[in-house]
């Protein structure tokens, strides 16, 4: 009989696998000898009952990571001849991560059983997208595996790249306004207390900015817990209101309206539509369809809309630029040469030129953005210090001068 079982190796790496056994016993010993620790055994059909619920509601923390390398060995593999199983089982060998494991194996177990590869990829939709599987879907039923693959690898590491770039970029920022946050907190909430009982010695005016931090201090320590209860009432408040349909279009409208930052973020998600487009229409999806799949993977509800409009547009017989450039949501010049390449039966090509253009550019703006916002919160954080700090001390000053002046 063919038994699923879950057990650790000598490294203590999680395998997954089946083994042909008499029974249970049989293949505990079998695996025992080749040196795993087996922790669950038991028929291959409850297995994958079990399997298919666990894993298609999990997803790896590193998703896109674990994409873009799973999808680029794969196109390896496939490319040298090796058939997809054999492929799907190495690769399922080799996974470091537990979860993304479980889930190639869900995916060579069903292309085992018969399914093709898109429709096994369906199980697990948080790891393997539309876009992803609709790519797949046309590779196999077109002969062209290997090219979509390799599509998806190029469209998948594009992705990661912009993401880490813009966690690296933004990674400083955030630690300084951290920094900034705790260094205020702790003098206003820890320090300046402690001066409350001198100042109260001096029986003397104190300046108005000391009587100001010495107010905050005292309602941060007396009403800390209506703070924290209103930032928490506040999170949960605005987290469901975003999750909403209402929230999340204001959201997205507010987003894409502010100055500076919003042109940046159209930059970045019309560079995503030209190169999920670009990458769809060079895989000969069907216009419509390509343009359904691309709204998916816009992000905003705004150019979801527009989206929609492109398609309204290509079902009365017009082009894709006529609808972009009835919005201000698209760059103009993004538009005319799209329209060029309409022109010359080149949009493809043209779109993923668009793309790492614009990937490129986003990347210098998001990294001069930096440059300037750095010393920006640095000197902020030292005026804002060094005020509590004077706010602190001047009394002190005050009455040292007034000894000094009555000493004389």
């Amino acid at each position: 009989m063919k038994l699923a079982y879950q057990a650790f190796d000598r490294t203590g790496r999680a395998v997954t696998d089946t083994i042909e056994a008499a029974d249970s016993h049989e293949a505990t010993e079998r695996l025992r000898r080749q040196g795993l620790y087996v922790t669950e055994i038991m028929p291959s059909d409850h297995a994958k009952a079990s399997d298919a619920k666990a894993t298609a509601d999990r997803t790896p923390r590193h998703r896109l990571k674990n994409l873009a390398m799973f999808t680029r060995q794969l196109q390896v593999l496939v490319a040298t001849g090796t058939p997809l199983l054999q492929g799907l089982m190495a690769l399922e060998r080799q996974a470091r991560d537990a979860t993304w494991q479980a889930i190639i194996g869900d995916v060579r177990a069903k292309v085992e059983e018969g399914s093709t590869l898109a429709e096994a990829m369906s199980e697990h939709p948080r790891c393997f997208d539309t876009i992803y599987r609709s790519l797949i879907a046309a590779g196999e039923s077109g002969g062209n595996l290997d090219a979509m693959l390799n599509r998806l690898a190029a469209l998948t590491r594009q992705q990661l790249k912009v993401r880490s770039s813009i966690a690296s970029t933004l990674t400083y920022p955030c630690l300084l306004l951290t920094v900034a946050v705790d260094v205020l907190g702790l003098m206003i909430g820890v320090l300046l207390p402690r001066f409350t009982g001198l100042y109260d010695t001096l029986d003397a005016a104190l300046p108005p900015s000391t009587q100001v931090l010495l107010a905050i201090s005292d309602f941060v320590r007396g009403y800390w817990w209506v703070i924290i209860g209103t930032a928490l009432g506040g999170g949960i408040g605005a987290k469901i209101w975003l999750s909403s349909p209402t929230g999340r279009r204001a959201l997205d409208n507010m987003v894409i309206r502010l100055p500076q930052f919003g042109r940046i973020v159209r930059s970045f998600i019309t560079a995503r539509i030209a190169r999920v487009l670009g990458v769809l229409i060079e895989s000969h999806v069907p216009l419509l369809e390509a343009l359904a799949l691309t709204r998916e993977a816009t992000g905003n509800s705004c150019y979801a809309d527009l989206i929609d409009q492109a398609e309204e547009a290509v079902t009365k017989g017009e082009n894709i630029s006529s609808a972009f450039a009835r919005s201000s949501l698209i760059n103009s010049y993004v538009t005319e040469a799209i329209r060029n390449g309409e022109q010359t039966g080149q949009v493809a090509p043209l779109l993923l030129s668009i793309a790492d253009f614009l990937d490129e550019e986003n990347e210098v703006v998001i990294k001069s953005l930096t440059s300037i916002i750095e010393p920006i919160i640095l000197i902020v954080l030292g005026l804002l210090v060094g005020l509590v700090a004077l706010s602190m001390f001047m009394p002190l000053f005050d009455l040292t001068a007034m000894a000094g002046g009555g000493g004389a």
